[in-house]
């Protein structure tokens, strides 16, 4: 197979910060739109790698990335003072926020019943936010989200904060951390994938 990367993704999707991570380090890949069946959990993301060896878990990926191009600086080297919080942070979002949103767009993968349903779909959105504003409180974003420097925790956050409504996570909840999702998405290296492969929605 030709030496590049296979991204499985899907327009809308967390797939976006993995695609992210590429253009930054400006790596050639191929986008396969939702091959999901690859994944054993058929989800994606998943990325295959020039060796045919596939990764999945997009946290995992994104760690990956930036260890395996260090040079690009889009993770706190591990002699870093910021790598102790870069690796809480970026296992936070994913065991802590990005996994519920799996249950709370469809309670029914785990419970029966509409009343029990919407009770859990109201949980869990209270649950997300309260997990942002622990976020909040715990980082200082100077002005990304470790410092002075862009990170993959900064693609992670602009991506998974995005299932949560907009106005009421920057403003109210987590007003610091939007800062730093806006200065990524405004990073004119990144304009054409969020366009195309993540666009703003209203609210």
């Amino acid at each position: 197979m030709a030496a590049q990367f296979i991204v499985d993704g899907q327009k809308g999707a967390g797939s976006a910060a993995v695609e992210a991570a590429p253009t930054l380090l400006g790596l050639p890949y191929v986008l396969e739109e939702s091959r999901s069946a690859a994944n054993p959990m058929a989800q994606v993301p998943a990325l295959i790698l020039p060796t045919g060896e596939m990764m999945t878990e997009s946290a995992a990926i994104l760690i990956w990335l930036a260890e395996a191009y260090p040079k690009a600086g889009l993770a706190p080297a591990p002699n870093s003072g910021a790598r102790p919080a870069f690796l809480r942070w970026m296992a936070f979002v994913s065991a802590a926020i990005y996994a519920l949103y799996w249950v709370r767009d469809d309670p029914s993968r785990v419970i029966a019943g509409e009343a029990a349903q919407r009770e859990v779909k109201t949980r869990l959105a209270e649950r997300i936010v309260h997990c942002w504003s622990i976020m909040e409180a715990g980082l200082d974003p100077s002005p990304y989200l470790l410092g002075d420097r862009l990170s993959v925790l900064d693609l992670y956050v602009t991506v998974v904060s995005r299932w949560t409504s907009r106005d009421a996570l920057h403003k109210l909840v987590a007003p610091r951390l939007g800062e730093a999702v806006r200065r990524v998405e405004a990073d004119p290296r990144l304009a054409a994938l969020w366009a195309e492969r993540f666009p703003l929605r209203q609210g």
